[in-house]
């Protein structure tokens, strides 16, 4: 009831007075690594599209892991100025951050949430690690059943690496919320229901489906014709998929026949639309819309390895609004910078034109 209530207050806030935020961020995402284990297909990074914003805010900063003095810097002043933060350790892999013990510890001992998103590829590694150093939750991004994810991933034994993580967390009766993240493509159209077959009896807390996240050229010249000189996009996540070759009707098909099932764990769709044509234009027509606000902007930041700040997270424009070795995480929060960044995708509507695919215009 808590969380709804200030949600709504957040919302109030970004329609009427976008300029400034009187609500605390609920998350810092944190670029603690720029480097991967993986070659996802689907990923600007994983087939090294180096022109895109993605790539470059997982990617572009240096130095390559985020420094310990920096993450305790963010930690003192999170608990200090914002002390119900999330703290989300997202890019790029988190397991080969070479700080990942040393930095659950600091931040458990400063009483703030932390939740991890990876591939899962060295879970079975740092499970025991995880645990005991309190790890709140794990977000393990899969993409089918073992097969579709290896080829995916271009390693044969990704899919089996990250269930053996799985069970080694359970073998501990760990008390970390595990969830999986799928992202819908034209490699797993078909085989969703057996990808959810395959999870069956295992610990977790929830498994999400992704409508896939990205950026056309069309849509990012349209968007450049208006905003190209402060906020400038560009293609993203489209280099080797091919969005027109997803099967809509065979995919609304089987996203009915998954809701029609009883599930070990809540299955979601994100985003979760409800009619087959809607379905279709989602990936036929990218300029519309499927989100109405991007509230990250007004709930989130990303800090990347050399303390720079962007707005909301990785898939967002690459914006610098403040650096931590320049000034604070509370002056960042409502920089001018910042300020004017929520205030003009307010007063377009609440979205930009290069936002329509990416998950925070349809976040809930």
């Amino acid at each position: 009831m808590l969380e709804r209530a200030v949600n709504r207050l957040r919302k109030i806030n970004a329609i009427y007075y976008p300029q400034r935020v009187f609500i605390a961020p609920k998350w810092l995402v944190l670029g603690v690594n720029n480097t991967c284990n993986l070659h996802c297909k689907m990923c600007d990074v994983g087939v090294s599209y180096t022109q895109s914003n993605f790539y470059e805010n997982l990617m572009g900063s240096k130095p390559v892991h985020m420094p310990m003095d920096l993450f305790r810097k963010i930690i003192d002043q999170a608990s200090t100025h914002f002390p119900q933060v999330k703290i989300g350790y997202a890019f790029t892999e988190p397991l080969i951050y070479i700080h990942l013990e040393e930095s659950l510890h600091y931040a458990k001992k400063r009483n703030l949430f932390t939740s991890l998103t990876t591939n899962a590829l060295g879970l079975k590694k740092w499970a025991p690690v995880l645990d005991r150093e309190g790890l709140d939750e794990i977000n393990i991004s899969l993409d089918g059943p073992a097969d579709v994810h290896n080829f995916i991933r271009g390693n044969k034994h990704s899919f089996s690496k990250a269930m053996e993580g799985v069970e080694a967390l359970a073998a501990r009766n760990s008390k970390i919320k595990i969830n999986v993240y799928c992202v819908i493509t034209e490699w797993n159209v078909g085989r969703l229901v057996k990808f959810l077959d395959d999870l069956a009896s295992r610990p977790l807390n929830k498994v999400g489906l992704m409508h896939s996240n990205f950026t056309t050229q069309q849509i990012a010249d349209q968007h450049n014709e208006a905003f190209g000189g402060l906020y400038p996009a560009t293609p993203s996540n489209t280099t080797e998929t091919n969005l027109g070759s997803v099967d809509t009707h065979s995919l609304w098909n089987e996203i009915l026949e998954i809701k029609s099932k009883r599930w070990d764990f809540p299955v979601e769709f994100f985003p979760d639309l409800s009619t087959e044509d809607k379905l279709a234009s989602y990936y036929s027509r990218p300029e519309v819309f499927v989100g109405r606000r991007c509230m990250d902007i007004f709930s989130n930041l990303m800090i990347k390895s050399n303390g720079d700040v962007i707005p909301a997270h990785g898939r967002c424009y690459n914006l610098t609004v403040g650096n931590l070795y320049e000034e604070n995480l509370k002056q960042i929060w409502n920089s001018r910078i910042m300020s004017h960044f929520r205030s003009t995708v307010t007063d377009h509507g609440g979205l930009l034109p290069a936002c329509s695919r990416c998950c925070s215009s349809f976040a809930r």
